[in-house]
């Protein structure tokens, strides 16, 4: 495995092992102050998600992989783990009627689901979302939800009928994440936004002493991998080592490329020397709401409570069973406060019985469209006098704004069966790409032309370089992204692996 294998720096690292080797009882709040460093909440969210006090997961990715952003919400990375140190490890599968135009189908998925979670685990409960969304494993474990999330489950439970005729299926969220089962997991500290001190949350970085276990496994670090190229029955790969410069090669029989959609883009178009050719990045249009609890549910915001998703909504298209919105609910956390006392600005201090009441009703929601009806990124890679550079250029699709404020009101007019009201005038409709559910770029294909993959990720001129990462995903469906990643590279590899 060629890496460039960021890691965070020794003394956040240090300060990680402080936290991990005591209780959260024993933790000062100046200590407190120090792990949260750099991680701040206002009135429109957080600017940019930290892991530990570090922005490691996103550094030198932009230099060293030359990408332009421009408008574009998505980044790169070169951390080992990769996005997997800051995501929110929300785990829901994709259902048929979303991959409707892929060229495989959920059941060619579907033991490859399974396998996912032999690596991250799953924490979870059995609910109606199963009849639409299969759990694909019995070994899961629990997480207790929070006052807020069980006063509005609550409701909804009450209300199921209605919410259901009306398009609006409910349940507890599921997470890459220890729960109450392990021998060790949550302890309910509210630092999940910050980064789990006890390793808890699921990053790829974790299955790594698990592959180095298998003698034919080797991980090199410190490598930007540059180009792919295929010689009679070999691979070469060319790379840079991030310590010296020097550019290196390495041979193999067989290479899967998994670097995130823009890097593997990147790679691909410079080995296939296709210079100033747009492709068209597909994306999930993200957007962002607050809602308040219509009754307030006492002491939120002190309570002993993780802070990842505790609710997932799935918002259909009646009579079809296509996802129209793929709805997060996040309760109070140490964030959603300090989000509400900045909103109040300088009459925080006056008003402090109001903005106590608001912070143990506020609930943040995060949504998420299919692809079809979201914005995309033109993707070209050009020679510039300074190197090869990655542009990226949104292409704006004004139906993803029109359908996030449909979504929204919605589930306005179902606020009472809900438990909790959406403010409409504080929706934010994001920039393409701040989802970080996108790819595409190479989409599969039964009869693959052009940039078109096979269903092994393979492009038509090419029989042993596969990438295996969302880059070759058709289309983008609402629901969480990384579960669906991870069960198509283990199919690809899985497949490829009986190849000679």
């Amino acid at each position: 495995m060629l890496d460039a294998g960021l890691t965070l720096e020794p003394s956040r690292q240090q300060l990680v092992e402080s936290f991990r080797a005591r209780s959260p009882e024993q933790w000062s709040a100046a200590e407190l102050v120090d792990y949260k460093a750099g991680m701040t909440a206002e009135k429109d969210g957080v600017p940019v998600k930290l892991v530990y006090g570090s922005d490691y997961p996103y550094r030198e990715a932009e230099q060293r992989l030359a990408i332009a952003y421009g408008e574009a919400g998505l980044r790169a990375s070169l951390a080992r783990g990769g996005l997997s140190n800051v995501w929110g490890a929300a785990m829901m599968p994709y259902t048929q009627s979303d991959i409707a135009d892929w060229p495989i189908t959920i059941k060619n998925l579907a033991e490859h689901y399974a396998a996912s979670l032999e690596l991250s685990g799953l924490a979870a409960t059995p609910d109606a979302l199963e009849n639409r969304f299969p759990l694909y494993t019995r070994r899961f474990t629990d997480l207790r939800p929070s006052k807020q999330a069980e006063r509005l489950l609550n409701t909804m439970d009450r209300h199921r009928q209605s919410l259901r005729a009306g398009g609006i299926e409910f349940g507890r969220s599921r997470l890459a994440v220890r729960g109450k089962a392990e021998e060790e997991g949550c302890v309910y500290c509210r630092l999940c936004m910050y980064g789990c001190p006890y390793g808890h949350i699921y990053s790829s970085a974790h299955s790594l002493p698990q592959l180095e276990k298998n003698a034919g496994f080797r991980y090199q670090g410190g490598v930007v991998v540059q180009s792919v190229q295929e010689i009679a029955d070999t691979v070469q790969i060319t790379g840079t080592e991030t310590s010296t410069g020097k550019e290196s090669q390495w041979q193999c029989r067989r290479a899967f490329v998994a670097a995130g959609p823009l890097p593997t883009t990147a790679i691909l178009l410079r080995s296939l020397e296709a210079y100033d050719q747009p492709l068209s990045l597909k994306d999930s249009q993200y957007f962002l709401f607050p809602m308040l609890l219509l009754k307030k549910a006492r002491g939120a915001r002190a309570e002993p409570l993780h802070a990842l998703s505790q609710i997932f909504l799935e918002m259909t298209r009646p009579p079809t069973e296509e996802t129209l919105a793929h709805i997060q609910i996040y309760t109070n956390s140490d964030l959603i406060s300090e989000a509400v006392e900045k909103s109040f600005g300088p009459l925080a201090g006056m008003l402090s019985p109001i903005v106590k009441d608001m912070q143990d009703r506020m609930l943040i929601a995060q949504g998420f469209l299919h692809s079809h009806a979201s914005s995309e990124i033109s993707v070209t890679l050009s020679k510039t006098e300074q190197g090869d550079r990655l542009i990226l250029e949104p292409r704006i699709n004004p139906q993803a704004a029109e359908l996030a404020r449909g979504v929204v009101w919605k589930l306005v007019k179902n606020g009472p069966r809900i438990g909790a009201i959406p403010l409409p005038p504080m929706l934010k409709i994001t920039e393409p790409g701040r989802s970080f559910h996108n790819g595409g770029t190479f989409p599969m294909s039964r009869d693959p032309k052009g940039f078109q993959t096979d269903l092994l990720g393979r492009l038509p001129a090419w029989k042993r370089v596969h990438a295996v990462d969302s880059t070759v995903f058709p289309s983008i469906a609402p629901t969480t992204i990384t579960f669906t990643i991870m069960a198509n590279a283990h199919r690809i590899g899985w497949e490829a692996a009986t190849l000679e």
